[in-house]
């Protein structure tokens, strides 16, 4: 369960956050496509920063983006 004071996330609770599998995480974070940190074998992710990548990279339906 996501701990909503938490600034820093692990990938099971960014998986629930984003309500994205695991595995494509790891994929984005290996290939430099999500903001994170490894530390030893753990991936880290802070909210702030996943939050600010979400904005940054949504598509704009109203100007016919996809």
């Amino acid at each position: 369960m996501l701990n909503k004071n938490r600034n820093v996330l692990t990938i099971e609770e960014l998986s629930e956050y984003l309500k994205i599998p695991k595995s494509t995480l790891y994929k984005l974070a290996r290939e430099g496509k999500l903001p994170s940190q490894k530390i030893g074998r753990h991936w880290r992710f802070r909210k702030e920063t996943i939050d600010r990548w979400l904005g940054q990279n949504r598509t704009d339906s109203a100007s016919g983006e996809s």
